[in-house]
């Protein structure tokens, strides 16, 4: 019997109060191991914590996959800021990108009877119940109807009214792990609230995964599945059922570099069409809403994160990215502000100080931008982005609440961008879509 048979789960807590109980239950464990820790750091004064990681790391971890929704969307998300978690939290949390425990097959019946009237059999002329793909907000099962595979997303009950209150309850735990301000942890929560309520809303889904495939659909080595509204309803999604590999099988097949760098190619021309032509993006760039078909191409499976990029972000943002643009002090100094990097209220010393800072750190996140081709196998470039980032989440300047508030999706969605390419190892041209500077209003 596989993992995936013996980690089902036959219910799931959907009520405030079984789902607070389970967060409580969670405290009293990390507490314990935290007691645990602490007895053998008495007799160990040299004594890492590194067990004590990997024990909460697990204790959480388990709790969120119960637990499903928002709670394990943070997870998901805290997984791909690699510089973030201790390297337990994000190989614990990695899970919930595509091996989340899956709900069993009554749950799913249950589900099916809610929505459409009836059992999934009676819809589809195929149904499997075993799960193909568990995550944190649904999970996919194969189905068949008139001959065309297909491929149903089912979203787990609760998990569309329970975020607001899931987030309260996940606020101490991310507290302790970011050790962002309150100010600041408000600011980021509040973003991922909205998000997540879009992202439960599958109806809105079906619409953006239909409008972003076919505005998307003249991108090189790219396929998309073609959905199907009639099958679909507020908390289930039928699309065609694309065959391929996720990124960990497809590289343990050992790929040759023309067909890392034909994949990693697609991924840039896909983020960076939709950032500077779309100006609104798919900001959900972890590997398990990719596949790679035999035909070597990538086949994008979801489109349930939409980040929209407004004027008055993605021009100064996407300035700063351009060749030469900091050895104008005063534009630099403007679109810092218009970002909120430099405040108001900051005193001459303190301008001085976050200017020369972030400088720094976006002349690293932009050092793709500034050539016409990127190697993102280059370890250097990576080391250096993950010390920069390890060094001011230590300094107390950067402890209080910075920039507007789409960075903490647009942030996401790039650095997950170059973590996949980095995996690939891919070399890529990045001047094939780039920022609109004729329309740069500075």
């Amino acid at each position: 019997m596989d993992e995936k048979q013996v980690s089902e789960q036959s219910s799931i807590p959907t009520s405030k109060v079984e789902r607070s109980t389970q967060f409580v239950k969670t405290g009293f464990k990390i507490g314990g191991n935290y007691v645990k820790h602490y007895s053998k750091k008495l007799f160990n004064s040299n004594l890492s914590k590194d067990e004590l990681n990997e024990d909460n790391a697990a204790d959480i971890y388990e709790s969120l996959s119960k637990l499903k929704g928002s709670a394990l969307k943070v997870a998901q998300m805290l997984s791909m800021d690699k510089n973030i978690l201790p390297k337990a939290y994000v190989s614990q949390f990695s899970q919930s990108q595509y091996n989340a425990p899956p709900l069993s097959g009554p749950l799913i019946v249950q589900t099916f009877r809610k929505f459409y009237g009836k059992p999934p059999e009676k819809v589809f002329d195929k149904f499997n119940l075993k799960s193909s793909n568990a995550a944190s907000i649904g999970q996919v099962h194969q189905a068949e109807l008139n001959g065309k595979k297909l491929a149903v997303k089912i979203q787990y009950p609760g998990v569309g009214v329970s975020i607001s209150s899931d987030l309260k309850l996940i606020k101490p735990f991310a507290f302790r792990l970011l050790g962002m301000s309150e100010k600041e942890l408000d600011i980021y929560m509040r973003e991922v609230e909205e998000r997540l309520l879009e992202e439960t809303d599958y109806e809105l889904e079906v619409k953006r995964s239909i409008e972003f495939s076919e505005a998307c659909s003249g991108l090189d080595n790219i396929v998309f599945p073609t959905y199907y509204p009639e099958l679909s309803s507020k908390r289930t999604i039928t699309m065609d059922w694309l065959e391929g590999m996720h990124l960990k099988e497809y590289l343990q097949t050992k790929p040759s570099q023309d067909d890392r760098n034909r994949i990693g190619q697609a991924l840039w021309d896909f983020y960076n069409f939709q950032q500077h032509e779309l100006r609104a993006v798919h900001a959900d760039p972890h590997p398990g809403n990719f596949l790679i078909t035999s035909e070597g191409k990538l086949g994008i499976i979801d489109f349930g994160c939409i980040k929209v990029l407004p004027d008055d972000f993605y021009y100064p943002f996407f300035s700063l990215t351009q060749n030469n643009f900091f050895d104008n002090e005063e534009k630099t100094l403007q679109a810092f502000r218009e970002l909120e990097m430099i405040q108001l209220k900051d005193s001459p010393k303190q301008v001085e100080f976050y200017y020369e800072m972030y400088k720094q750190m976006i002349g690293l996140f932009a050092k793709p931008y500034t050539s016409s081709t990127f190697d993102f196998s280059e370890k250097e470039f990576f080391e250096n982005i993950y010390r920069y980032g390890e060094m001011i989440s230590k300094m107390p300047e950067f402890k209080q609440a910075r920039g507007v508030k789409h960075f903490i999706y647009i942030n996401r969605t790039n650095f997950g961008l170059y973590n996949i390419l980095h995996d690939l190892n891919a070399t890529v041209r990045t001047d094939t879509y780039r920022f609109h500077s004729a329309d740069l209003e500075v």
